[in-house]
Parts: structure tokens; C-alpha cells; sequence
């Protein structure tokens, strides 16, 4: 069976109220959450953008049961590979078992805000973040460090804050090319849903075959299809933007320009919209057929707790064995060069 998800979204939540959803979202039944990694939000009606690692300690705290994923960090510029390391280790003590690094290429929204380069072609940077997750590894695997690559150096470098079990790294893919590094380097997959059959045959067929496959789609419950679709136009006009617009655009005003391009039924294309569970049940049970074990669902808007209550009483008895994934052996520390 399929594991179901909530996400984090901290671009539009607080960071006390993203660690009170994580504690509602663990006693409602789900299995794990997906916390958001930004600098910025995508529009400035969002109003929130906190710094994710702040708030997965708190959530460390609040929860003792459910599962805790970065969704996803980005470890090419705004961050270097080794503090990221350094950040997932120490969030993996805190929660034995049961965090999970997810990582990938991420935006220039994000990445560009300290002057570094944050490539436009998708090739180097997959390339960057191939490095980034052997520098992972090879701090993970404990002792003094150097290594001098292409893209970082890391020079002496030990960390002394390492879990007895290691965070599995789930690396995000949109396309088939992103798909087949996945496989290569990854522990496990994560797809923002939009070519669902061939990223997880790529994937598969890259080395990812029996690894655990996980997939985020969009709803937005509410009182009627008419007022969800506005509060999707309202909040989440991204997920109607086509090809790599999401990825290279600098600044949220950019978002906000394309948001003026789409409507309210632009979005409900991309969104599952309104008051009807069996949609979102539909979904799910499609996406498992496809071979996803985990599920994160997105719930659109300020009204979380309303979706959280529905997932509760009706969507989550759906779907008996809510834990069930399968678990990779993590990949081998590389050394340093």
C-alpha cells in the first residue's frame, strides 16, 4: 500500500504554525511530512519564507512518530553540500529514523540571493549536484575530510554530530534527465507531478529499481469548486507555468507578472479543486498503480486544518498500510579526491 504525506509549505505558514500541522498532521494518521526549503516565497502574497532547518527542530520536538523530509533542499549555491550535510546529520539525531534529506537542483528564486551562479543549463547543474552528494556522503562517513572538486572544496573538515542511522537522500526530479541522475545517486525519488510514468521509468531503469518512489500533487478543499479554484489562482498560480519558467525566474515579481497570463481554470487543470474527496482518493490510488509507494499532498491555501480533518476521517481509512515503503541500503561513502 501507499504511504500518504501532508506537506510543509513555508512559504505561506509560519514556522510555529508549520511545527503545529506537523503534531496535527502525525495524530490525523499520516505518515510523514515534507517540509519546503525557500529563501523567498514564490509571490509575495505568500508573506512567509522561515528558515526550514529552524523549523524541522521544532518539529523534532513536537513530533515522535511521524517521518520528517527537507522537500527539497538545494545544496548548489545558496547553501554549500557540506553545511548541508552538516544541517541533515544533526536533524537525523534528533529524530532517530526517521528524517530524510531530500535534495535537488532548485530555483534561481532562491539560490541567486548571495551572488553565486546558479546555472541556467539543467546539465551542469546536475553535474553540481552529483558533487554536492558525494561531499554528503563522504562527511557522513565520519573522520577528517578534504575535497577538492570541480564546483566545491571542502579543507579539514569532521563532523562530530553524526546519527547512528544515516538520513536516506531522496533526490527531486521533474524531467527524464534529472530522473536518471536520481537513479544514479539517490536513495530514493521524490516528482512534483507532471510526468509521473516516464520520470519513474527512468528513474528504475537508472538504478533506482526497487527504491522508494515518492510523488507531491496539489489540492485545494473547499466549501465549493468556484471558491477552490479562486484560493488556487489566489495562492498557487505557479502550477499552472509551463516548462522551466519555475526554475529560472530571479524574483517573485516575475511570478507575479505570469500569474496576470493564467485564470482560475488554468490552475484546476493542475489542482484538484472543491469539496469532493473522492478526486484526491482517485489520484492517490493512481499514482500508486504507477509504482509511487509515498504520496505528499499539498494542500493549497490558509485553511489547513479543514483538509487535515477531511485526510483524517475520510481519505487516509482509505488506505490501510500507510507506512509501507520500500527501504535501499544508503549508497556508499565516496572518498575525497
Amino acid at each position: 500500500m501507499v504511504g500518504i504525506g501532508f506537506k510543509l509549505f513555508t512559504e505561506a505558514h509560519s514556522a510555529p504554525e508549520l511545527v503545529k500541522l506537523s503534531k496535527q498532521a502525525e495524530d490525523a494518521g499520516f505518515s510523514f511530512v515534507s517540509v519546503s526549503d525557500h529563501f523567498h516565497p514564490w509571490i509575495s502574497n505568500h508573506g512567509r519564507s522561515g528558515f526550514a532547518w529552524c523549523t524541522i527542530g521544532g518539529i523534532a520536538e513536537a513530533t515522535s512518530r511521524i517521518r520528517v523530509a527537507t522537500g527539497v533542499t538545494c545544496p548548489l549555491v545558496r547553501y554549500h553540500p557540506a553545511i548541508v550535510a552538516q544541517a541533515a546529520a544533526t536533524a537525523a539525531t534528533m529524530m532517530p529514523g526517521r528524517f530524510e534529506l531530500g535534495l535537488g537542483t532548485g530555483e534561481d528564486l532562491n539560490e541567486h540571493i548571495t551572488g553565486g551562479l546558479w546555472p541556467a543549463s539543467e546539465p551542469v547543474r546536475l553535474d553540481m549536484l552529483r558533487e554536492a552528494v558525494r561531499i554528503i556522503r563522504t562527511l557522513w562517513s565520519g573522520g577528517m575530510k578534504d575535497y577538492y572538486g570541480t564546483y566545491y572544496t571542502v579543507d579539514n573538515a569532521e563532523l562530530f554530530e553524526l546519527p547512528e542511522q544515516l538520513p536516506e537522500i531522496r533526490i527531486a526530479a521533474q524531467g527524464a534527465m534529472a530522473a536518471g541522475v536520481a537513479g544514479e545517486i539517490g536513495d530514493a525519488l521524490i516528482h512534483f507531478e507532471d510526468k509521473p510514468e516516464e520520470v519513474i521509468q527512468t528513474f528504475r531503469s537508472s538504478g533506482g529499481e526497487g527504491k522508494s518512489c515518492m510523488v507531491e500533487f496539489a489540492v485545494c478543499y473547499g466549501r465549493s469548486e468556484e471558491e477552490a479554484k479562486r484560493t488556487a489562482y489566489e495562492w498557487f498560480p505557479i502550477a499552472a507555468n509551463q516548462g522551466e519558467l519555475n526554475w529560472v525566474l530571479p524574483t517573485h515579481t516575475h511570478f507575479e507578472q505570469l500569474q496576470q497570463m493564467v485564470t482560475p481554470e488554468d490552475i484546476a487543470e493542475k489542482v484538484i479543486c472543491g469539496p469532493d474527496p473522492e478526486q484526491i482518493i482517485k489520484k492517490i490510488r493512481q499514482l500508486a498503480d504507477l509504482g509511487f509507494d509515498s504520496v505528499l499532498i499539498h494542500q493549497v491555501g490558509p485553511d489547513q486544518q479543514a483538509f487535515i480533518d477531511l485526510a483524517r476521517d475520510v481519505i487516509l481509512p482509505e488506505f490501510e498500510a500507510r507506512e509501507a515503503r520500500p527501504k535501499a541500503p544508503a549508497a556508499p561513502g565516496l572518498p575525497g579526491r
